[in-house]
């Protein structure tokens, strides 16, 4: 596999009006799993950064995805218009409940949705569940807030807390569950409180290593206190959309519908929040990865041979040219780390059951095979470079491979660490919701308590991923030229040059114990006759 010449990726860095070539790669990997070379290379400082090139013009990439994207959030938002509009003030305002009953006959639900609407007066209308989801919106957002605000002086005690706080978070909201008789989401949130349990214990002897990351990280970004503006204007612009997007599902929830209409509706238009709220994500994920690798590279945020308003630069690339490429992996790139993950945990369960072995390895691999082609470090290069979502991921994975990085990022798990902070705060946010539409309306807590842990969940995630964007780009600059981590924070990279040799010192004895298992094996097999 060709690769291009570290020394000319270096020559062609961020200038006044561009973010120029450097490289990212794959999230985290199995510890298990893939090889590494030139890893002793990774750990030695290299030639000092270059100085600004020319000026250079951004092509616009992924076009078609970013077509279809805003096609999707028109359709969308008419959709939504409609369905809260057809409920507000007056039941079925646009006449729309007539297409609800397409076969002219009403089905048993529908007579007794229709029944107990007469029995308990008035028909629902939107403003009924509306200002449930302005709570949700407000919890989120105040808790992201104090999140970010806490960040600099309590970033390692808040990670603890999310990390074990979930665990018993989830145990408890499924107690409530069981007790409000919905079982099958008490046992949903058990079985999601066991697995976190044991990812946790699996994971216990990575923590160190990952909390020292995070703290870096988290140090990048209080330094940077514009990269918070712009977490903090892209939660103003989110809730907007959820403004209109809650005004829509209350007119569903609220409609004459019955239940498995509902819900069907209400999975489209969680899909539809969700790859909107990725994209939001991702877009300042560019953003702040753009800001973050130009202080890197410069030194420092005060550094003479700064650019001139580098973070407006990034701004408009991410907004504009690279958009469709963040509208493209936002698709994709959540659900196959999600699946990952999960793959990953249950091989490393299984133990000596070959064929359960080789049928989740299959699986493994070929998650793997998507990897390569989509995962969130690609973001640094479309930050940097302006190419395509699959170059850009392309590329990550090949500098990690060729340096041997990606045996420090398989052992780090910021990833999973950031996730837990997510899912925490989209459940509080949630349960806030939750109690108080019990309250009002018990018998529709549940689609509008998990609608609202996803509203909190993205809103959340825009909090967070400043952090995490600050992890990729160290990782990234670590992997192009780790002078540039010895320059920012001397400590910092001799920690990381430890742990690149341990955990390749791990890889090679891994290797060289399967090479045994192998050969003892074939020693073993009697010849043929």
């Amino acid at each position: 596999m060709s690769l291009r010449d570290p020394q000319q990726r270096r020559q062609t860095v961020f200038s006044g009006a561009d973010l120029s070539s450097s490289a990212s790669i794959d999230d985290e990997e199995d510890e298990n799993g893939g090889s590494s070379s030139n890893g002793s290379d990774a750990s030695l400082p290299s030639a000092p950064a270059p100085r600004p090139a020319a000026e250079q013009v951004r092509r616009w990439r992924d076009v078609f995805w970013l077509g279809v994207f805003v096609l999707h959030l028109l359709a969308l938002g008419v959709g939504l218009t409609l369905l809260g509009i057809n409920r507000f003030s007056r039941a079925d305002r646009l006449n729309i409940d007539r297409f609800t009953n397409i076969t002219g006959r009403v089905n048993s639900s529908q007579a007794a949705n229709f029944e107990q609407q007469q029995r308990s007066g008035p028909a629902e209308l939107t403003e009924t569940y509306w200002p449930f989801y302005g709570v949700a919106g407000g919890a989120a957002v105040l808790l992201a807030w104090a999140w970010l605000s806490l960040l600099g002086s309590r970033a390692s005690q808040m990670m603890k807390v999310s990390i074990h706080g979930l665990t018993t978070y989830l145990a408890v909201i499924s107690v409530l569950c069981f007790w409000t008789e919905h079982f099958f989401w008490g046992v949903a949130f058990a079985v999601g409180a066991v697995l976190q349990f044991l990812y946790v214990m699996s994971v216990l002897d990575r923590f160190p290593f990952t909390m020292l990351v995070l703290q870096k990280a988290v140090k990048m970004v209080w330094d940077l206190p514009e990269v918070m503006h712009v977490a903090y204007a892209f939660m103003i612009i989110m809730l907007c959309w959820m403004a209109l997007w809650s005004f829509g599902i209350s007119g569903v929830i609220a409609s004459s519908m019955d239940d498995s209409g509902r819900w069907w509706l209400l999975v489209v238009f969680s899909i539809s929040l969700f790859w909107t709220g990725a994209v939001f994500c991702n877009t300042v994920h560019v953003i702040v990865s753009g800001m973050v690798f130009l202080v890197l590279m410069h030194g420092s945020r005060s550094a003479a041979s700064m650019p001139a308003k580098p973070l407006l630069k990034s701004l408009r690339y991410a907004v504009t040219t690279s958009f469709g490429s963040i509208c493209y992996g936002s698709l994709f790139t959540a659900a196959i780390r999600t699946l990952r993950w999960e793959i990953r945990g249950i091989r490393s369960k299984i133990g000596s059951n070959e064929c359960l072995l080789c049928c989740v390895d299959f699986l493994f691999h070929l998650v793997e095979t998507l990897v390569r082609f989509f995962n969130k470090y690609a973001y640094v290069e479309i930050a940097v470079s302006g190419k395509g979502f699959n170059p850009s991921a392309r590329d990550a994975w090949e500098l990690f491979q060729s340096t041997g990085i990606e045996a420090l990022v398989a052992y780090d798990c910021s990833g999973a660490v950031l996730l837990m902070v997510i899912v925490l705060g989209g459940l509080i946010s949630g349960t806030c919701t939750g109690v108080w539409t019990w309250f009002k309306r018990s018998d529709e807590v549940i689609m509008v308590g998990s609608t609202a842990i996803l509203m909190g969940m993205i809103l959340f995630g825009l909090a967070v991923v400043v952090v995490e964007s600050a992890v990729t780009s160290i990782y990234v600059c670590y992997a192009e030229d780790p002078s540039l981590i010895q320059r920012w924070d001397a400590e910092f990279f001799d920690q990381m040059s430890e742990a690149l040799h341990q955990r390749l010192q791990y890889r090679s004895a891994r290797a060289r114990e399967v090479m045994n298992h192998s050969l003892d094996q074939l020693s073993d097999t009697p010849p043929p006759i």
